[in-house]
């Protein structure tokens, strides 16, 4: 038993005699070449965006064109004389021009009432409406129905008063 612990022990101070102590050396951080170099090249950098401003600076303005990219050709504008003096003309004041819709008479439908024969039109409109009117009544909110006979209608205009007669085909 004396043996074993001799020659572990004798192992263990062999082991720590081969490993040497290195002293911890606290290293103050030098300027490094890579900010050496950016601080140049930051420099450099400046000075050229300086000349770039004086250059700028004096660089002539663009000029206006008349090139349309989006057109291949364009006649040149011919300038008009100036025109002489004369009075302002007023133009007449514009009316608006009503236009009537477009109203066909499709057919006529009868049929026996105690006061006697009621008729009936039936009108087509313009977006191929059909309208069924007896005399009396008013259609689209501008013509009240006068008369509806065996192949006429009559119409009168509430705005105008005019009368207008469809006349079926």
């Amino acid at each position: 038993m004396w043996i074993v612990v001799a020659a572990a022990s004798g192992a263990w101070l062999a082991s720590a005699a081969g490993v040497t102590r290195q002293a911890r050396i606290a290293r103050v951080p030098a300027a490094p070449a890579d900010t050496i170099q950016l601080d140049t090249l930051a420099g450099e950098v400046q000075a050229q965006a300086g000349r770039l401003r004086e250059r700028l600076a004096n660089a002539p303005a663009p000029q206006a064109t008349d090139r349309n990219p989006f057109s291949f050709y364009s006649a040149p504008v011919r300038r008009r004389p100036a025109a002489s003096a004369q009075p302002a003309m007023t133009p007449p004041p514009i009316v608006p021009e009503f236009r009537e819709p477009a109203l066909e008479l499709i057919g006529v439908a009868e049929s026996q009432a105690p006061g006697g024969v009621v008729r009936t039109a039936m009108i087509s409109g313009e977006q191929d409406d059909l309208i069924m009117v007896t005399a009396g009544q008013r259609i689209l909110g501008r013509y009240d129905v006068i008369s509806v006979g065996e192949d006429t209608v009559d119409l009168k205009d509430v705005q105008t008063g005019a009368t207008r007669r469809l006349i079926l085909r």
